[in-house]
């Protein structure tokens, strides 16, 4: 029996809400606009006439009688309306249903319609209820699973994985095999897998591998400055993966698992000879998987990508990613800064400061509160180094415009004990600056002392192998430079008397 009357006396009489009124009689809030919508069409008010005391007659003259049933409501097409919530950033359920109700007045009311879409979306993956949008999100890792290469010549076997790349909306796959995880790697496959879709995503969602993300936070994780300047260069917002929430980055979960199945599981029985032919061999995998219908939508992953989301992908750079490795550094006394056991010079205000170091191939950058303050050409010379002049102080700069020719040239013109004792001195200094100064040192000695004594005190601090200007200059100011090294009964030299030496008959 309909609760016909009821509803309409607590409608009109008491002035409740459609919600208070489904609550009281028992019924949905749709069973309720129904019966009001029909009391009004029929032209009826409310209080009801005697002759409709009858539930049955009032039943009869709503519906046509009382076995007389609703029509059936016209099932919305579920998947379309899936595809419309995907594929368009700004639609709503509740713009859908307006649309819905527009072509069936008598369709769905919005709180079953939207209760029947839910229960239609428990029938779908779990990823597939994320909802991506086209050209949204671009999700990468490594695989765990591995498939072994074996060198031809060395018999060495190394295992390589895979890194996998898959786009959110279309599922549409990149594979690539490598054998590191390292920095390098992750960036330059990276690079190709935006290179392959021939667009970049406005995210990527890395899981929380080293290479990445420097420290691993669920709010603000920290990103390695190279793969940040990555998503600086391609436009990428990168978004990692909370750390232990596998939902976050479900597609790539999913994606490796596929690659695994279908890549690394075909290969299983093939012997592989180098990382070349295993790529080879993985572009055709991955060919098919592309290329293979999914159940679930009845279309590849490269027909939804071809037909919705290329085109949305932001255009890639006219320039690719060049790798560039960083490096926080403490600038030296001496404003050279080491990488890669280099030596680049800094102005020299900068000594004693931390900085950071961005080195690509070619080029190696130093950067103080991210600013540049040097750049220098790249040079693969261990424990050498590359000074401008410009970053040197005054002083400095002086003893900078000269080479060891020009030095060992002033020495010789002094006589060939100094020019002896100065060019040892140059090779024995691990920073040029360092022996350049020292020389001209020595050198400028022959100012203010005769050019016999300078050569009397150089053969003297030779004998001794204290190569430096202040031995020299000490033996000037003793005016031990004219009296000859001492030298033992077999010939060999003997240490000079000094305070700060016990000799033997200390210990007797």
């Amino acid at each position: 029996m309909r609760k016909i009357r009821e509803i309409v006396r607590l409608r009109f009489g008491a002035g409740l809400s459609h919600r208070q009124i489904a609550r009281s009689v028992g019924v949905g809030q749709t069973t309720v606009s129904d019966y009001l919508s029909r009391f009004r069409a029929a032209g009826l008010s409310w209080p009801l006439g005697p002759d409709l005391d009858d539930e049955g007659a009032l039943e009869a003259l709503l519906f046509g009688g009382p076995r007389q049933r609703v029509p059936t409501r016209v099932v919305p097409d579920w998947a379309r309306v899936h595809d419309e919530l995907r594929d368009h950033k700004h639609v709503t359920l509740a713009l859908v249903w307006e649309e819905y109700r527009r072509e069936h007045p008598d369709g769905y009311g919005y709180s079953q319609f939207c209760d029947l879409y839910r229960r239609w979306t428990r029938t779908l993956d779990v990823t597939m209820r994320q909802h991506h949008r086209p050209g949204e999100k671009m999700f990468v890792d490594f695989s765990g699973g591995t498939i072994p290469v074996v060198d031809e010549v060395t018999g060495e076997v190394r295992h390589a994985k895979l890194f996998v790349a898959v786009l959110g909306f279309s599922n549409y796959m990149y594979a690539d095999a490598v054998f590191s995880e390292d920095l390098p790697t992750w960036i330059g496959q990276n690079t190709k897998a935006v290179e392959f879709f021939g667009g970049t995503p406005r995210i990527a969602v890395p899981d929380n591998l080293k290479a990445g993300v420097t420290r691993p936070c669920r709010y603000e994780p920290e990103l390695n400055p190279a793969y940040a300047e990555w998503g600086r260069h391609y436009e990428v917002a990168v978004i990692p993966a909370r750390v232990r929430r596998p939902r976050d980055k479900a597609k790539a979960e999913v994606g490796v698992q596929i690659a695994e199945r279908w890549i690394l599981a075909a290969l299983r029985h093939r012997a592989m000879r180098s990382l070349s032919e295993l790529r080879e061999a993985v572009r055709g995998l991955l060919e098919r998987i592309n290329a293979r219908k999914m159940k679930k939508v009845g279309m590849s992953r490269r027909e939804i990508f071809e037909a919705k989301e290329r085109a949305v992908l932001r255009p890639l750079p006219a320039a690719r990613f060049e790798m560039a490795e960083w490096k926080k550094a403490r600038v030296n006394i001496d404003y050279h800064v080491e990488f890669d056991r280099h030596y680049y010079s800094v102005p020299f205000r900068f000594a004693r400061q931390e900085v950071e170091v961005r080195a690509t191939a070619g080029t190696v950058e130093i950067l103080a509160s991210g600013k540049r303050i040097a750049s220098h050409p790249r040079s693969g010379e261990k424990f050498r180094h590359t000074t401008v002049a410009e970053h040197m102080p005054k002083s400095h700069r002086a003893a900078g415009e000269w080479t060891p020719s020009r030095i060992l040239a002033w020495a010789g013109k002094v006589g060939p004990e100094t020019a002896s004792f100065v060019k040892e001195l140059l090779e024995r200094r691990p920073h040029p600056e360092q022996g350049f100064r020292a020389a001209l040192g020595v050198l400028r000695l022959s100012k203010s002392y005769e050019a016999s004594r300078l050569e009397r005190a150089c053969e003297r601090a030779a004998s001794y192998r204290s190569y430096s200007y202040r031995s020299v200059e000490s033996i000037l100011k003793a005016g031990l430079d004219g009296r000859p090294p001492r030298r033992r009964e077999d010939g060999s030299e003997q240490i000079p008397l000094h305070e700060n030496l016990r000799g033997p008959d200390y210990y007797h």
